[in-house]
């Protein structure tokens, strides 16, 4: 019997074509639609880059005009949501509220057996309207406040700014947290895309997928890791303990979240961009407890990369950047949801644009075929 080739964990596959996005291997740089998500970063607004993950092209201001119209539009919860989110336990992590919020969502659409390509992206533009007031409701929820209703006036990054806290913080503040939305939008075949494709592939619908998606994005190996970056921070404590707590956890053999990456080898080509934000938050809120995170930051990369040669990853410099703008640890992947599922909706398009059911082969290991035998003789 010929020895079968496993890739484990699919490492190195290729299982389809897609436009949406890439890493440029001659310039190690993340593109969206070809362009380098450094510069969309820097030089658009996220809902710039939304546009261009769904459509394509980057926006006339006439088109973005009408793109953000259309996101307002779409703003707001039904009550039927809110009040089953009030019923939420007690103590539930954000993501599995909002994986249970958006499953919701598909619940109360009636077209959600057409998969056509026009209805597709409209219900894709109502998710990305609706998730970061998920997000906010839940964290108003759990901490005892009033709901703050969407604001049709504002943007994107200062109406959930203004969702969670009642208030709109510093431009400064907004830009940083708008790079992140792009840093964080699109991502290849990352596990959890790779996810909504393939339930996307069995026509299970957007929601279905979104959601499956949204499961996966919850493990800290995807994810999760911004939020273990900051619990990691937290548990150094200190400047002056980071190069022995690297240490120390490297001899043990610890799992140390926020390095390394599956597709980059020579850094991961975001972590400059959202680690100039993060810096830019230390210096605005200028506190000393930010000066710390900040110079453990420092510390922990530099001891990583002198010891194993691993760089970090976008979790590492995101995680302390949104506990400095004021989220909790616990929203920081939802708040990572807010971005993705731009991705996540433009790859559930591409992949219902040409449809076959995803459905790989297994490498059997078990026991040949052998005789039944009644439970008498057993």
């Amino acid at each position: 019997m010929a020895e079968t080739d496993v890739k484990y964990g699919l490492a190195g596959v290729v299982t389809d074509d897609t436009a949406v996005s890439k890493v440029m291997p001659e310039t190690n740089s993340l593109t969206y639609r070809g362009y380098a998500v450094q510069d969309l970063a820097t030089q658009c607004r996220f809902e710039e880059t939304a546009y261009l993950i769904w459509n394509g092209e980057l926006p006339t201001q006439a088109q973005l005009d009408a793109f953000n119209a259309q996101e307002k539009a779409n703003r707001g919860l039904p009550d039927t949501l809110i009040d089953v989110m009030r019923k939420f336990p007690e103590g539930a992590h954000p993501m599995a509220t909002l994986r249970t919020a958006v499953s919701f969502l598909g619940l109360e659409d009636r077209q959600i057996e057409d998969h056509a390509i026009d209805h597709l992206y409209e219900r894709s533009i109502s998710l990305f309207a609706k998730i970061p007031q998920i997000v906010a409701t839940d964290f108003r929820l759990r901490n005892g406040k009033e709901l703050i209703a969407p604001d049709p006036d504002l943007p994107f990054s200062e109406n959930f700014f203004y969702m969670c806290f009642g208030e709109v913080p510093a431009p400064d503040i907004v830009k940083c947290f708008d790079i992140s939305m792009t840093l964080y939008a699109e991502h290849t075949f990352n596990a959890s895309t790779f996810t909504a494709r393939v339930i996307a592939s069995s026509l299970s619908g957007i929601y279905s997928a979104v959601t499956g998606a949204i499961g996966s994005l919850k493990g800290p190996l995807h994810g999760g890791a911004n939020e273990a970056v900051m619990h990691m921070l937290k548990e150094v404590g200190s400047p002056e303990n980071a190069q022995e707590w690297m240490l120390t956890a490297l001899k043990e053999k610890r799992k140390i979240m926020g390095f390394g990456h599956r597709v980059y080898r020579a850094g991961d080509s975001r972590v400059p961009t959202m680690t100039d934000a993060y810096k830019n938050m230390v210096d605005i809120i200028g506190t000393d407890e930010a000066k710390q995170y900040w110079e453990m930051s420092k510390i922990l990369n530099e001891t990583m990369v002198a010891e194993k040669g691993i760089y970090p990853n976008l979790d590492f410099p995101t995680g302390p950047a949104y506990y400095l703008m004021g989220f909790e640890i616990p929203m920081f992947t939802p708040v990572f949801v807010m971005s993705r599922i731009t991705g996540w909706t433009a790859h559930i398009i591409e992949q219902l644009a040409d449809n076959k059911l995803i459905r790989p082969l297994s490498n059997y290991i078990g026991q040949t075929q052998r005789d039944f035998v009644p439970i008498e003789k057993r």
